[in-house]
């Protein structure tokens, strides 16, 4: 009797962790379809929730900064896109975008060196550079 007990907490436990870890692999996939359709504040949710179960989820901390550049959040955008850059240096994206936020901000050193870092790293979207190096050039001058 305490034998089947036992394999009935077992098998019990068992789903539970498989129903636990789809869960925590939907949070992200659902966040992704809601930002592509535009429900920034319903996928920004998700990208939270895919944090508490995963916290360096660096796509998810990366999506969150989309949303709050979205948002014109430029304080919320840098805290994620940091995150993101801590948890992978070589996140070209998060490096691209913290440019960008950085000469918006019209912080001519930190873009300086960032470009310089996203030069290093670059693979996916190395045809941003021209861009960077060009909007960096008009903050120069201004």
């Amino acid at each position: 009797m305490k034998l089947t007990k036992f394999f009935s907490l077992i098998i019990s436990l068992i789903i539970c962790f498989q129903t636990t870890v789809s869960t925590k692999e939907n949070f992200f996939t659902e966040g992704v379809k809601l930002f592509e359709q535009k429900k920034y504040l319903d996928s920004k949710f998700k990208f939270e929730q895919d944090i508490v179960f995963n916290p360096k989820s660096e796509f998810s901390y990366l999506y969150l900064a989309k949303i709050f550049n979205k948002e014109n959040n430029d304080d919320l955008e840098e805290q994620n896109l940091n995150v993101v850059i801590l948890l992978n240096p070589k996140n070209e994206e998060a490096l691209y975008l913290l440019t960008l936020l950085r000469i918006k901000k019209s912080d001519y050193n930190q873009s300086q060196q960032l470009l310089e870092k996203f030069e290093k790293v670059c693979n996916k979207i190395c045809e941003k550079k021209v861009e960077l190096i060009s909007k960096l050039k008009s903050l120069e001058t201004n």
